[in-house]
């Protein structure tokens, strides 16, 4: 499941024809990590920067964030931490260039990235809250998830005999689509597996000393 991405950088914003992002994130996000979070409001599409791991309106601390950044499609009607951003559909994307997934090779991980053939960004589905912890406002977000066993390519990843998952990818053209639902089940249209021909993945190793940086520090903010 994911749990390391790289987000969008500025030429694929520009690329996409998206809003500015006013506010700076890392260009490499872990779970409690900030990123961006394009959704839609009345005024139209707009950006928030928001915890990568949902924090729900009952949590106590922020914490919650480094284990609930993937959740399952299946259940998200059901379990306590994402229930009531479901059923008030508080879908959004997380824009990124490349996420990483563990591949098995003679039973040792390997980090692999998975990322678009022509280099654009790409949509994940995510859901997000907003709550207040002795008086600081978290907004916070997850990806959603969908079984892969059947996925030519992400069945290929994870521990052998773990159950096989997917993020799931909403096309460019149906964006407006997703962000507009207005009914919480209508959701389940979207959860398919990304085609792979659009798609490759490769061996993507750590750096062994990593530093990790702003992205879009060239933002003018004013």
């Amino acid at each position: 499941m994911c749990a390391n991405f790289k987000p969008l950088t500025l030429s694929q914003l520009q690329q996409l024809g998206l809003p500015q992002i006013p506010f700076e994130y890392l260009e490499e996000v872990y779970p409690s990590y900030k990123t961006p979070l394009l959704f839609k409001s009345e005024h139209g599409l707009e950006w928030r920067e928001v915890l990568f791991g949902l924090v729900p309106k009952w949590a106590e601390d922020a914490s919650t964030s480094k284990r609930t950044y993937n959740a399952r499609h299946e259940t998200i009607f059901e379990k306590p931490s994402f229930q009531d951003a479901a059923y008030k559909c508080k879908f959004g994307v997380i824009p990124v260039t490349e996420f990483y997934e563990s591949k098995y090779i003679e039973n040792k991980p390997q980090r692999w990235g998975v990322r678009r053939k022509d280099g654009k960004a790409f949509f994940i589905a995510a859901i997000y809250e907003i709550c207040k912890i002795n008086n600081e406002i978290i907004r916070s977000a997850a990806m959603l998830t969908m079984n892969a066993i059947d996925h030519p390519m992400m069945k290929e990843f994870h521990e052998p005999g773990d159950v096989k998952r997917s993020v799931v990818i909403i096309p460019h053209e149906y964006l407006d689509h997703w962000l507009s639902l207005k009914q919480p089940h209508q959701m389940t249209q979207f959860m398919q597996g990304f085609p792979v021909e659009e798609f490759e993945c490769s061996h993507v190793p750590k750096a062994k000393i990593e530093k990790i940086t702003a992205q879009l520090n060239m933002f003018d903010l004013f």
